[in-house]
């Protein structure tokens, strides 16, 4: 039987990847099984850190003008966002030592921002100097997807903001951003390709989390 303590399972990935299905089908694996877990994302998790969610995913103009947020205004609101998200609800899962699924976490900022938008790192480690209070994930699942098949799903979404709506390429660069940052450390990150919808994905997931806890 597992020993309790924290532990800090993400997913990553591009829009359409499935990570978000596969989080929540976790955090349903572990509730049948009666195992205390909290299920968060980001940018989110806490009634402050969700404000400035929906100010950063609206789209970048207002009303009918051009101006649109700099780069750095809006990586500045997703490491706030995060700091309200550590300190609210992180930590407390810490000290009561309970099981984290999360919906992104710093991987994105770096797939997005540095890679994708060209935001200097330095900025965004020297933030998490002072934020992350030693937190990191245990586990990270990053989910690869065909393009073809990520737009696909993003087309049937009802709701869509504006992370949903960048080019092919912008894609393409976040993706091997993914992976290249998940082959720095093959113990804890896990690539798997979800282009097919295969249930199989979600047996994997289950089996990797669950053996590392050490839970039947």
């Amino acid at each position: 039987m597992r020993k309790r303590k924290f532990f800090f399972i993400v997913f990553e990935g591009i829009e359409g990847s499935g990570k978000s299905y596969h989080s929540k089908k976790l955090y349903s694996n572990f509730k049948k099984r009666n195992i205390p877990t909290i299920l968060t994302r980001e940018p989110g998790g806490t009634i402050g850190a969700e404000r400035i969610r929906k100010i950063i995913l609206e789209d970048y103009f207002h009303g009918n003008t051009s101006e649109k947020f700099h780069m750095y205004t809006d990586t500045l609101l997703y490491l706030a966002a995060r700091n309200e998200h550590i300190q609210n609800k992180i930590k407390n899962a810490v000290s009561k030592r309970q099981i984290v699924i999360c919906d992104r976490f710093i991987d994105s900022t770096f797939a997005y921002q540095v890679y994708g938008k060209g935001v200097d790192k330095g900025l965004i480690n020297s933030v998490h100097k002072y934020i992350l209070n030693n937190i990191k994930p245990d586990l990270t699942f990053v989910l690869t997807v065909n393009l073809s098949k990520a737009f696909k799903r993003l087309k049937k979404r009802k709701k869509k903001n504006r992370y949903d709506k960048f080019s092919r390429s912008f894609y393409n660069k976040a993706q091997k951003a993914f992976i290249k940052i998940a082959k720095t450390n093959k113990s804890r990150y896990h690539i798997f390709d979800n282009s097919n919808d295969s249930k199989d994905i979600e047996k994997k997931i289950a089996k990797t989390v669950f053996s590392k806890l050490k839970i039947n």
